[in-house]
Protein backbone atom coordinates (compact mmCIF):
# COMPACT_ATOMS: atom_id res chain seq x y z
CA UNK A 1 0.00 0.00 0.00
CA UNK A 2 1.04 3.19 -1.11
CA UNK A 3 1.58 6.12 1.73
CA UNK A 4 1.67 10.17 1.57
CA UNK A 5 5.41 10.30 2.10
CA UNK A 6 6.18 6.97 -0.59
CA UNK A 7 4.13 8.66 -3.38
CA UNK A 8 6.15 12.30 -2.79
CA UNK A 9 9.94 10.12 -2.80
CA UNK A 10 8.50 8.86 -5.72
CA UNK A 11 7.56 12.11 -7.38
CA UNK A 12 10.81 13.46 -6.49
CA UNK A 13 12.63 10.45 -7.78
CA UNK A 14 10.97 10.80 -11.28
CA UNK A 15 14.31 13.07 -12.20
CA UNK A 16 16.63 10.94 -10.27
CA UNK A 17 19.87 9.68 -12.07
CA UNK A 18 18.34 7.20 -14.36
CA UNK A 19 17.05 10.11 -15.91
CA UNK A 20 19.97 12.90 -15.62
CA UNK A 21 20.57 13.30 -19.42
CA UNK A 22 16.98 14.02 -20.10
CA UNK A 23 16.58 16.51 -17.02
CA UNK A 24 15.05 19.91 -18.01
CA UNK A 25 14.56 23.00 -16.72
CA UNK A 26 11.05 22.83 -17.16
CA UNK A 27 10.49 19.69 -16.47
CA UNK A 28 12.20 20.14 -12.89
CA UNK A 29 9.88 22.89 -12.42
CA UNK A 30 6.59 20.69 -13.52
CA UNK A 31 7.41 17.90 -11.40
CA UNK A 32 8.25 20.20 -8.16
CA UNK A 33 4.64 21.78 -8.74
CA UNK A 34 3.01 19.04 -8.93
CA UNK A 35 4.75 17.21 -6.00
CA UNK A 36 3.06 20.18 -3.59
CA UNK A 37 0.19 20.62 -4.99
CA UNK A 38 -0.72 16.91 -4.00
CA UNK A 39 0.97 17.64 -0.77
CA UNK A 40 -1.18 20.89 -0.37
CA UNK A 41 -4.60 17.98 -1.04
CA UNK A 42 -3.43 15.73 1.04
CA UNK A 43 -3.04 18.66 4.22
CA UNK A 44 -6.29 20.67 3.31
CA UNK A 45 -6.03 21.91 6.52
CA UNK A 46 -3.78 24.39 6.24
CA UNK A 47 -5.16 25.90 3.22
CA UNK A 48 -8.21 26.61 5.17
CA UNK A 49 -6.78 28.40 7.89
CA UNK A 50 -4.99 30.53 5.95
CA UNK A 51 -8.62 31.40 4.01
CA UNK A 52 -10.34 31.53 7.03
CA UNK A 53 -8.70 33.94 8.80
CA UNK A 54 -9.26 36.46 6.17
CA UNK A 55 -12.94 35.73 5.69
CA UNK A 56 -13.56 36.51 9.45
CA UNK A 57 -11.69 39.70 8.91
CA UNK A 58 -14.40 40.68 5.55
CA UNK A 59 -17.07 39.83 7.44
CA UNK A 60 -16.36 41.24 11.35
CA UNK A 61 -14.93 44.14 9.65
CA UNK A 62 -17.67 44.77 7.47
CA UNK A 63 -20.29 44.05 9.84
CA UNK A 64 -18.99 45.31 12.92
CA UNK A 65 -16.99 48.44 11.91
CA UNK A 66 -18.35 48.95 8.44
CA UNK A 67 -20.35 52.31 9.90
CA UNK A 68 -17.63 54.02 11.54
CA UNK A 69 -14.83 53.11 8.89
CA UNK A 70 -17.16 53.61 6.36
CA UNK A 71 -17.69 56.94 7.26
CA UNK A 72 -13.93 58.02 7.06
CA UNK A 73 -13.67 55.97 2.99
CA UNK A 74 -16.60 58.25 2.19
CA UNK A 75 -14.88 61.33 3.19
CA UNK A 76 -12.09 60.67 0.37
CA UNK A 77 -13.79 58.52 -2.00
CA UNK A 78 -17.62 59.40 -1.78
CA UNK A 79 -19.93 56.91 -3.60
CA UNK A 80 -17.49 54.10 -2.56
CA UNK A 81 -18.99 51.51 -0.01
CA UNK A 82 -16.86 50.10 3.17
CA UNK A 83 -17.30 46.91 1.37
CA UNK A 84 -15.61 47.98 -1.96
CA UNK A 85 -13.30 49.62 -0.17
CA UNK A 86 -12.01 46.63 2.46
CA UNK A 87 -11.83 44.03 -0.23
CA UNK A 88 -8.80 44.58 -1.63
CA UNK A 89 -7.28 44.66 1.39
CA UNK A 90 -8.38 41.31 2.41
CA UNK A 91 -6.98 40.13 -1.24
CA UNK A 92 -3.79 40.96 0.18
CA UNK A 93 -4.12 39.43 3.68
CA UNK A 94 -5.07 36.22 1.46
CA UNK A 95 -1.91 36.48 -0.29
CA UNK A 96 0.03 36.90 3.01
CA UNK A 97 -1.30 34.95 5.01
CA UNK A 98 -1.23 32.16 2.45
CA UNK A 99 2.33 32.97 1.55
CA UNK A 100 3.38 32.46 5.16
CA UNK A 101 2.50 28.74 4.87
CA UNK A 102 5.16 28.44 2.13
CA UNK A 103 8.28 28.14 4.74
CA UNK A 104 6.07 25.84 6.81
CA UNK A 105 5.65 23.44 4.16
CA UNK A 106 9.75 23.81 3.54
CA UNK A 107 10.08 22.69 7.48
CA UNK A 108 8.02 20.63 6.94
CA UNK A 109 9.87 18.62 4.34
CA UNK A 110 13.76 19.28 5.86
CA UNK A 111 12.21 17.37 9.15
CA UNK A 112 10.51 14.31 7.34
CA UNK A 113 14.11 13.84 5.27
CA UNK A 114 12.16 14.68 1.89
CA UNK A 115 14.35 18.13 1.28
CA UNK A 116 17.61 16.07 1.60
CA UNK A 117 16.43 13.36 -0.58
CA UNK A 118 15.35 16.61 -3.02
CA UNK A 119 19.16 17.95 -2.98
CA UNK A 120 20.90 14.69 -3.96
CA UNK A 121 18.77 14.42 -7.00
CA UNK A 122 20.26 16.15 -10.28
CA UNK A 123 16.75 18.64 -10.40
CA UNK A 124 18.47 21.95 -10.95
CA UNK A 125 18.20 24.07 -7.20
CA UNK A 126 16.45 26.93 -8.95
CA UNK A 127 13.64 24.56 -10.55
CA UNK A 128 12.45 23.13 -6.77
CA UNK A 129 12.10 26.68 -5.81
CA UNK A 130 10.10 27.97 -8.77
CA UNK A 131 8.20 24.81 -9.00
CA UNK A 132 7.28 25.15 -5.43
CA UNK A 133 6.01 28.75 -5.97
CA UNK A 134 4.43 28.11 -8.87
CA UNK A 135 2.04 25.66 -7.09
CA UNK A 136 1.48 27.83 -3.90
CA UNK A 137 0.81 30.65 -6.29
CA UNK A 138 -1.81 28.85 -8.09
CA UNK A 139 -3.56 28.33 -4.86
CA UNK A 140 -3.08 31.53 -4.04
CA UNK A 141 -4.97 33.06 -7.25
CA UNK A 142 -7.63 30.58 -6.13
CA UNK A 143 -8.04 31.79 -2.88
CA UNK A 144 -8.14 35.46 -4.10
CA UNK A 145 -11.22 35.15 -6.05
CA UNK A 146 -13.03 33.10 -3.50
CA UNK A 147 -12.54 36.54 -1.13
CA UNK A 148 -13.84 37.99 -4.40
CA UNK A 149 -16.99 36.36 -5.07
CA UNK A 150 -17.95 36.59 -1.43
CA UNK A 151 -16.80 40.63 -1.28
CA UNK A 152 -18.96 40.78 -4.21
CA UNK A 153 -22.09 38.44 -2.07
CA UNK A 154 -21.53 41.03 0.63
CA UNK A 155 -22.19 44.12 -1.50
CA UNK A 156 -18.83 45.04 -2.72
CA UNK A 157 -18.59 46.13 -6.22
CA UNK A 158 -16.08 46.00 -8.93
CA UNK A 159 -16.35 48.69 -11.72
CA UNK A 160 -13.74 47.25 -13.85
CA UNK A 161 -15.30 44.09 -13.97
CA UNK A 162 -14.08 40.86 -15.39
CA UNK A 163 -10.39 42.84 -16.35
CA UNK A 164 -10.58 44.32 -12.55
CA UNK A 165 -10.98 40.94 -11.52
CA UNK A 166 -7.28 39.05 -12.92
CA UNK A 167 -5.97 42.01 -12.49
CA UNK A 168 -6.33 42.09 -8.54
CA UNK A 169 -5.34 38.28 -8.62
CA UNK A 170 -2.48 38.95 -10.27
CA UNK A 171 -1.73 41.93 -7.85
CA UNK A 172 -2.30 39.16 -5.26
CA UNK A 173 0.01 36.82 -6.73
CA UNK A 174 3.09 39.36 -7.25
CA UNK A 175 2.07 40.88 -3.61
CA UNK A 176 2.69 36.93 -2.73
CA UNK A 177 6.04 36.09 -4.23
CA UNK A 178 7.87 38.78 -1.60
CA UNK A 179 6.69 37.40 1.42
CA UNK A 180 6.82 33.69 -0.21
CA UNK A 181 10.52 34.06 -0.31
CA UNK A 182 10.74 35.47 2.91
CA UNK A 183 8.98 32.44 4.57
CA UNK A 184 11.18 30.13 2.34
CA UNK A 185 14.39 32.04 3.37
CA UNK A 186 13.44 31.76 7.26
CA UNK A 187 12.81 28.06 6.60
CA UNK A 188 16.26 27.72 5.27
CA UNK A 189 17.94 29.61 8.19
CA UNK A 190 16.36 28.46 11.53
CA UNK A 191 15.36 24.87 10.37
CA UNK A 192 12.71 25.39 12.61
CA UNK A 193 8.83 25.15 12.05
CA UNK A 194 8.28 27.18 14.75
CA UNK A 195 10.78 30.43 14.65
CA UNK A 196 9.50 29.98 10.82
CA UNK A 197 5.79 30.56 11.90
CA UNK A 198 6.60 32.73 14.90
CA UNK A 199 8.76 35.04 12.83
CA UNK A 200 6.49 35.44 9.67
CA UNK A 201 3.41 35.44 11.98
CA UNK A 202 5.41 38.64 13.70
CA UNK A 203 5.26 40.33 10.13
CA UNK A 204 1.63 39.60 9.54
CA UNK A 205 -0.96 42.20 11.36
CA UNK A 206 2.07 44.65 11.84
CA UNK A 207 2.16 44.93 8.28
CA UNK A 208 -1.31 45.27 7.55
CA UNK A 209 -2.49 47.38 10.25
CA UNK A 210 0.07 49.86 9.24
CA UNK A 211 -1.04 50.81 6.40
CA UNK A 212 -3.83 51.50 4.47
CA UNK A 213 -5.44 48.39 4.29
CA UNK A 214 -8.50 49.12 6.59
CA UNK A 215 -8.82 52.99 6.80
CA UNK A 216 -7.55 55.53 4.41
CA UNK A 217 -4.29 56.74 5.29
CA UNK A 218 -4.93 60.67 6.25
CA UNK A 219 -7.83 58.97 9.01
CA UNK A 220 -4.53 57.44 10.54
CA UNK A 221 -1.19 59.25 13.12
CA UNK A 222 0.90 60.44 11.29
CA UNK A 223 3.70 57.65 12.62
CA UNK A 224 1.70 55.11 10.77
CA UNK A 225 1.19 57.39 7.71
CA UNK A 226 5.34 57.71 7.63
CA UNK A 227 5.59 53.92 7.90
CA UNK A 228 2.59 52.77 5.78
CA UNK A 229 5.13 54.54 2.58
CA UNK A 230 7.31 51.69 3.38
CA UNK A 231 5.34 49.09 3.98
CA UNK A 232 4.52 46.85 0.84
CA UNK A 233 1.10 46.32 2.11
CA UNK A 234 0.31 49.78 0.90
CA UNK A 235 1.42 49.76 -2.19
CA UNK A 236 -0.26 46.39 -3.24
CA UNK A 237 -3.79 46.97 -1.22
CA UNK A 238 -3.75 50.53 -3.00
CA UNK A 239 -2.43 49.30 -6.82
CA UNK A 240 -5.92 46.42 -6.06
CA UNK A 241 -7.53 49.29 -4.75
CA UNK A 242 -7.56 51.39 -8.20
CA UNK A 243 -8.41 47.84 -9.76
CA UNK A 244 -11.13 47.31 -7.82
CA UNK A 245 -12.78 51.52 -7.79
CA UNK A 246 -11.53 52.24 -11.49
CA UNK A 247 -9.71 55.17 -10.30
CA UNK A 248 -6.40 56.24 -8.98
CA UNK A 249 -6.18 55.77 -5.39
CA UNK A 250 -2.31 55.00 -4.88
CA UNK A 251 -2.04 57.28 -1.47
CA UNK A 252 2.33 57.58 -1.40
CA UNK A 253 3.42 57.72 -5.06
CA UNK A 254 2.17 60.42 -6.50
CA UNK A 255 1.98 59.44 -10.67
CA UNK A 256 0.98 61.35 -13.76
CA UNK A 257 2.43 59.59 -16.29
CA UNK A 258 -0.68 57.12 -17.74
CA UNK A 259 -3.89 58.96 -16.65
CA UNK A 260 -6.75 57.53 -14.12
CA UNK A 261 -6.38 53.66 -12.50
CA UNK A 262 -2.99 52.80 -13.88
CA UNK A 263 -1.21 55.76 -11.97
CA UNK A 264 -2.57 54.32 -8.98
CA UNK A 265 -1.76 50.36 -10.36
CA UNK A 266 1.81 50.85 -11.94
CA UNK A 267 3.76 52.61 -9.03
CA UNK A 268 2.89 49.46 -6.80
CA UNK A 269 2.98 46.46 -9.13
CA UNK A 270 7.07 48.14 -9.49
CA UNK A 271 7.73 48.26 -6.49
CA UNK A 272 6.58 44.31 -5.82
CA UNK A 273 8.20 43.21 -8.56
CA UNK A 274 11.59 45.16 -6.96
CA UNK A 275 10.61 43.23 -3.73
CA UNK A 276 10.43 40.37 -5.34
CA UNK A 277 13.26 39.92 -7.63
CA UNK A 278 15.35 40.96 -3.95
CA UNK A 279 13.69 38.63 -1.70
CA UNK A 280 13.04 35.76 -4.53
CA UNK A 281 17.06 35.82 -5.21
CA UNK A 282 18.10 35.68 -1.45
CA UNK A 283 16.02 32.46 -1.26
CA UNK A 284 17.27 30.97 -4.65
CA UNK A 285 21.02 31.75 -3.56
CA UNK A 286 20.48 30.32 0.14
CA UNK A 287 18.70 27.31 -1.15
CA UNK A 288 21.43 26.70 -4.15
CA UNK A 289 23.93 26.77 -1.41
CA UNK A 290 22.19 24.07 0.53
CA UNK A 291 23.34 20.46 0.78
CA UNK A 292 22.34 17.57 2.27
CA UNK A 293 24.65 17.86 5.39
CA UNK A 294 23.07 21.63 6.10
CA UNK A 295 19.88 19.51 6.47
CA UNK A 296 20.21 16.18 8.69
Amino acid sequence: MSTPGTDERATAASARPDARSGNTFVGDVWVNFKRWNLKAVRNPFVLVVSLVQPIIFLVLFTEVFGNVAGSAVSRGLPGISYETYLVPAIAIQVALAAAITSGVGLVNDIENGMFEKVLVTPMNRTAVFLGKTAAEVFRIAVQIAIILGLGVFLGAEIATGLVGVVGIIAVGILFSLWFVAFSNTLAILTRDQESTIIGANLLQFPLLFLSSAFLPLEALPSWIQTFARFNPVTYGVDAARSLIIDRDVMTVIDVSWFGGTLDGVVPGVAVLIGLDLLLGGIAIYLLSRASSSDVK
